[in-house]
């Protein structure tokens, strides 16, 4: 029966544009404010520790419901609880994270969050003991907000950072024990990653427990010499100025230096990597001996990776593995066996991301193998010797769920080999929750089990479905791109429903292509984006978006061949594509249009600097103008230093093409962007006005790289859409 309805659901959705006539129609407004076109997920899901039971968050209270059967098995904390327990009055609607301990028997849940930076945030955080339904501050927020608080494995203390110090709460006495002294803005980080680690490396959180709770490991960030970059933020009499240390390719980084704080003693102990600290160190992982701590060293050119091993009892450090690149190195997956001298990890070695087991010292022995690429390690089931992993070797552009062996053997498919799937297992690893989406079906959130039998949906959004036919959305058309140079590059398009092939059409293409980016793939992404381009596809429009050389699935050579040029290949290959649409009898060749976001501004920006008049128009918002300007970590992985390769930088720079341009350019930017700084388009600004060419730009204040808060989306795609009208 359930086969039945999941394929009359997928078959509706493919059909409904054929079926239902537009009678609605699309407008920013509804995209961008009212969030019409947004699909529902399962909120507050978390896979329990002990048992098959996962938990799941609604305004009434945290549910804990069974994988195997489905059924609510009691409600974990109500939202009258809550509010009795407090004298705060906290429910529900404050609470924006929450952690179990291991033993599931208190909640740590963060309240009144602010962002810091992409990853890291700060927050009043309360614990909630599940057994007194008491709950109490994790610390005096007149002392200021806290980061990163996560229990001890025990659940007897929590480890925090507050203003750049690390502490641990004693939770039955009470008693904050304060580990570090030294923090100080921009200066000194104990236990938080600075901005460059977190937005390159994915490190916010410096600091880890030892699985016996006996130490913690943390990482102390010495920012002095790196410089620093600051911000106006207007709306005062007099506007203030934000600074933060932001360390641009060639300059200096953050020093970095390991500690361990051993409860047993109360003294923490430096971890000696000698003086030449020109490096990274991205990684810190405990060993379940409690003794060993893994600590992954990465040279600043990024090719070569060493995995330390620092015995805690006789301070003796040596290297157990070494992964290495002729161009760089990606950190992976890296899951430890619990014999403490071997690992499962993911390398591109081969020229593939494949999985390895590696032997301390040892053997590194290759489990997966071909012409495709694993993109993740999902579980590790140690009692059975099982690895659950995804990769796209039925298709390109799939993304499935296999299981084999930890030998590499007995492998086998789980899921249909026919779209997109982002899993979540269950502790005991019986049990999965399965996001699946397809290039026309969006998220629809199934549990398994261990074999790949769908048990029950969670979520089939299917009033969003509804919505998608109400409105007349059209369905994405997977395509292929013959190139000049023999490949053939994967992109999808959207075409009018009253599409002719008699008549000819404007083109708007979308480019993202950053390095190991995939935008081309089978699945339901970017919900709004895809929702302005159905808007357009009904004012006439068609949308073609492809994935050139330098993004990701389709092997080492085709996403690496862009090192120390960066920007060279992608922009041909997006001249190419627009070559080849003029050749299409329904293309109006003379109007075709592209615009990007980030490294899709800095590759829309370049392609129609170096297009020739390819381009009718383009838009480029937060674009990278000058790779002089971007952050060092990102930056020299794929081109090197300035020092080293200053053609790489400048060959591939928009700001030293303005003199190219033709056509209509729409530059867009907001001022506080601490990511892509708003120097690159104000210094863009001027080196188009040298090169005497029009062009449109616009500004939005106190806005970061997203520009999203308030009415800034609504008012930017507006902005845009009244752009391409006007222009293409």
């Amino acid at each position: 029966m359930y086969k039945k309805i999941t394929l009359f659901f997928f078959i509706a959705v493919l059909l409904s544009v054929s079926v239902f006539s537009q009678n609605q129609t699309i407008t920013v407004e509804k995209i961008w404010k009212d969030y019409l076109f947004s699909p529902r997920g399962v909120r507050g899901f978390h896979s329990m520790h002990h048992g098959d039971f996962y938990s799941v968050t609604s305004k009434n209270g945290i549910d804990k419901y069974s994988f195997e059967t489905g059924n609510l098995v009691g409600n974990i904390i109500t939202n009258d609880d809550l509010l009795l327990m407090s004298s705060q009055k906290v429910g529900m609607k404050d609470i924006t994270s929450y952690e179990f301990d291991e033993n599931e028997k208190q909640i740590l849940i963060a309240t009144d969050e602010n962002a810091i930076f992409r990853r890291s945030s700060s927050a009043i955080y309360y614990i909630i003991n599940l057994e007194t339904k008491k709950i109490t501050l994790l610390d005096d927020p007149n002392k200021g907000k806290q980061s990163f608080a996560t229990f001890s494995h025990d659940g007897q203390k929590v480890a925090f950072v507050r203003d750049n110090n690390l502490f641990v709460k004693e939770l039955n006495s009470g008693k904050v024990i304060q580990l570090t002294a030294d923090g100080a803005e921009n200066k000194i980080k104990n236990g938080f990653a600075d901005w460059v680690y977190e937005e390159e490396l994915s490190l916010t959180q410096a600091f880890e427990w030892a699985p016996d709770d006996s130490k913690i490991a943390f990482m102390r960030f010495d920012e002095s010499k790196v410089k620093e970059f600051s911000m106006t933020m207007f709306g005062e009499l007099y506007p203030e100025t934000f600074s933060y240390k932001y360390p641009k390719a060639g300059e200096d980084n953050s020093v970095v230096a390991i500690y361990i704080y051993d409860f047993n003693t109360d003294k923490k102990n430096k971890i000696d990597f000698g003086t030449d600290l020109d490096c990274y160190f991205p990684r810190i992982y405990w060993l379940s001996n409690s003794t060993d701590l893994i600590i992954l060293q990465l040279n600043r050119h990024q090719n070569v990776l060493d995995f330390h091993r620092y015995n805690t009892v006789t301070n003796h450090k040596d290297i157990v593995f070494t992964e290495q690149n002729s161009r760089w190195v990606e950190i992976g997956n890296i899951y430890f066996l619990d014999d403490n001298k071997s690992m499962l990890i993911t390398s591109a070695r081969d020229g593939w991301n494949h999985i390895y087991k590696v032997e301390f010292g040892g053997k590194t022995t290759q489990l997966t193998k071909g012409a495709y690429e694993v993109s993740e390690i999902c579980a590790i089931d140690k009692k059975k010797s099982l690895i659950y992993y995804l990769s796209n070797e039925t298709e390109t552009l799939n993304r499935d769920l296999y299981v084999m062996n930890f030998q590499g053997k007995k492998k086998t498919l789980l899921t249909d080999g026919k779209g997109w799937n982002r899993i979540t297992f269950s502790a005991a690893n019986n049990f999965y929750l399965k996001n699946y989406s397809n290039a026309t079906t969006p998220p629809y959130y199934t549990v398994c089990n261990s074999t790949g039998k769908e048990l029950r949906v969670l979520q089939d959004n299917v009033d969003f479905v509804k919505n998608t036919q109400e409105y007349g959305f059209v369905p994405k058309e997977m395509i292929k791109i013959p190139t000049d140079n023999g490949l053939k590059l994967n992109g999808w398009m959207l075409r009018p429903s009253t599409f002719t092939e008699v008549q000819q059409y404007p083109v708007l293409m979308y480019v993202y292509g950053g390095p190991g980016s995939q935008e081309v793939n089978n699945s339901w992404v970017r919900s709004l984006d895809f929702a302005w381009y159905q808007m357009l596809v009904s004012y006439g429009y068609i949308v073609v978006c492809v994935d050139g050389r330098g993004t990701s699935g389709r092997g080492d050579e085709f996403k690496k061949c862009i090192y120390k040029q960066m920007g060279h290949f992608e922009a041909e290959d997006q001249l190419a594509v627009a070559r080849y649409l003029q050749t299409l009898p329904y293309v109006d060749g003379n109007r075709i249009g592209i615009w990007g976001w980030s490294f899709g501004g800095y590759l829309s920006s370049l392609a129609m600097f170096k297009g020739e008049g390819l381009f009718k128009m383009a838009i480029a918002v937060a674009p990278v103008t000058n790779w002089r300007y971007y952050d060092n970590i990102y930056t020299e992985r794929f081109l090197q230093t300035p020092q080293e390769n200053p053609s790489g930088y400048d060959d591939n720079s928009p700001i030293f093409h303005t003199d190219k341009l033709q056509g209509a350019y729409l530059l867009v930017h907001g001022t506080a962007d601490d990511n892509v700084h708003f120097q690159n388009s104000v210094d863009l600004t001027t080196a188009l006005i040298n090169s005497n060419k029009q062009f449109q730009e616009f500004f939005y204040p106190n806005m970061n790289h997203f520009i999203n808060v308030g009415n800034a989306r609504t008012h930017l795609y507006n902005k845009m859409t009244k752009f391409i009208l006007d222009n293409l």
